[in-house]
């Protein structure tokens, strides 16, 4: 009988995660699944108890929390790939803020959906994105995206703050407005073509989703091979609040401030300040000097809905 580790984050939603641990368990064995349950303590440890799950020989192991839970659950199966060559497969009970990764791998929202869907065993292959901060020794792995710049700032305030879901990110959002340091020049390289811009933000998405709401890269497929770029340029400090709106709707896409690309190789280089980077919420770096971000065509198995092809 197939074996599932869930990896469960007390914390992740303000404490929603924990809250939901009794149903949680109620629907897991209602469904009639052979399971373990084991809780982080700390940053970090998802990744630490992915491996060791892996290693241990679970069939399935599963993230549930939030973003930050699902991607340190990916580097520690990535981890273990690179090391074994082999990996179990990965699954999401989203509970946490923003839940992002989730909804760009088409894994339902609520506990009951996503329960049953573990149970289903309805899974794909997806791409899984990497990023290399210049000087680090070791490259991390994502699901769903990478902000530079003004995004990464309000993600870094949404995680301080007790408020839940796209409320935080909202609130975080109209803080970094008016506290924002001036936007840094940056170059852009992908697939051999080059910008040089005044960045207020740069969104690399391999999902179409962040902060719980913002709709990056709306169009975007998370097994296409291939990365979604958002780049947007400098704008005066009151037209940041239009924009804010046409990200939520996913129509800022014909603003004149905007630029989209589609590329499988990324390097984003600080030519004037520095850059405050995060990968799937989690901070990658706050005052960066570049980065460079691939994409691992198809590297991930998870349990997912599978629409028709």
């Amino acid at each position: 009988m197939s074996r599932y580790m869930i990896i469960l984050n007390p914390i992740a939603g303000a404490g929603t995660a924990h809250k939901e641990l009794p149903r949680i368990r109620e629907l897991l064995t209602q469904n009639n699944l052979n399971y373990d349950i084991v809780l982080t303590e700390q940053p970090g440890h998802a990744t630490e108890l992915a491996r060791q799950a892996a290693v241990s020989g679970y069939d399935y192991i599963v993230a549930a929390g939030g973003d930050g839970t699902s991607n340190e659950v990916l580097n520690g199966l990535m981890q273990h790939k690179q090391a074994e060559g082999f990996f179990p497969v990965m699954g999401i009970i989203p509970v946490g803020r923003g839940n992002d990764f989730a909804f760009g791998a088409n894994i339902p929202a609520g506990v009951e959906d996503s329960c049953a869907l573990l149970a289903s065993l309805s899974r794909k292959w997806i791409d899984i994105g990497r990023i290399q901060v210049a000087g680090e020794p070791e490259a991390l792995y994502f699901g769903n995206g990478v902000g530079v710049g003004f995004d990464a700032v309000v993600g870094f305030l949404a995680a301080r703050m007790k408020l839940k879901g796209m409320l935080s990110y909202l609130v975080a959002a109209l803080k970094t407005i008016f506290i924002y340091f001036k936007p840094p020049e940056v170059r852009v390289d992908f697939d051999g073509s080059s910008m040089t811009i005044s960045a207020l933000m740069v969104s690399v998405m391999n999902g179409r989703r962040m902060g719980g709401g913002f709709m990056m890269a709306p169009g975007a497929n998370i097994n296409d091979g291939l990365l979604n770029l958002c780049i947007v340029s400098e704008v005066p400090q009151m037209a940041m609040f239009g924009l804010i709106g046409k990200f939520m709707q996913g129509t800022h896409e014909a603003e004149s401030a905007v630029q989209t690309r589609q590329a499988a190789k990324v390097t984003i280089t600080a030519l004037k300040g520095t850059l405050p980077v995060h990968a799937d919420g989690v901070t990658v770096c706050e005052e960066g000097e570049q980065i460079t971000i691939e994409l691992l065509p198809r590297s991930l198995e998870i349990i997912t809905r599978v629409e028709p092809e």
